[in-house]
């Protein structure tokens, strides 16, 4: 199986059971920015513990590795679960939407792109990946995220909504960040 294969796979079972979600990180940072390889798929989705058996039915244990008690803990905690493609090493990264201004804020701007014939699928807006980017970067300082965070503002350029950014950088602590990607841009156009 390939990326985009399974990234259909698991769009098509949320948009079969109406469970609001959208792409991000490194598939989200290649559709705006600058491609780079990743073996993974992070997905924010609205799963309830009635999606559970659901999901177990789509993903299979002969092809698939999937705990549900794993699921059960993410939905209590808001947090994380693991959807594995074990022949292939490809990981499905579900995490489970809060209910705060923010993960509203993002639901509200997804994008509908085609990430791959015949398909299509719901995307994070480039801003709101951006964003992210920068929180996980403040939280374990991997250099990964700044370049697509870069990436991002180069190919995009104007289209990104800068103001937008600032609301959220200011609101959640992330000036500092912002600013020196900001710096960063402006030294390597």
């Amino acid at each position: 199986m390939e990326l985009f294969e399974l990234l259909e796979r698991v769009t098509k079972f949320f948009e079969g059971r109406q469970i609001q979600y959208f792409v991000t990180g490194g598939i989200a940072s290649a559709a705006y920015g600058e491609p780079r390889l990743t073996n993974d798929i992070d997905i924010v989705a609205a799963i309830t513990m009635k999606h559970i058996p659901d999901v177990i039915k789509a993903f299979p244990p002969e092809e698939f590795y999937v705990s549900e008690e794993a699921i059960r803990d993410a939905i209590r905690r808001h947090g994380q679960f693991n959807i594995i493609h074990p022949s292939s090493g490809l990981k499905i990264d579900v995490i489970i939407g809060r209910d705060s201004e923010f993960d509203r804020s993002r639901f509200s701007r997804i994008r509908r792109i085609q990430p791959a014939e015949p398909y299509q699928a719901n995307f994070a807006s480039p801003e709101d990946v951006i964003i992210k980017k920068m929180e996980y970067y403040r939280e374990g300082g991997s250099d990964k995220h700044l370049r697509d965070i870069t990436g991002i503002l180069k190919v995009a350029g104007e289209e990104i909504d800068r103001v937008y950014i600032d609301s959220w950088a200011q609101r959640l602590d992330l000036v500092e960040i912002w600013n020196a990607v900001q710096r960063r841009l402006r030294e390597d156009p």
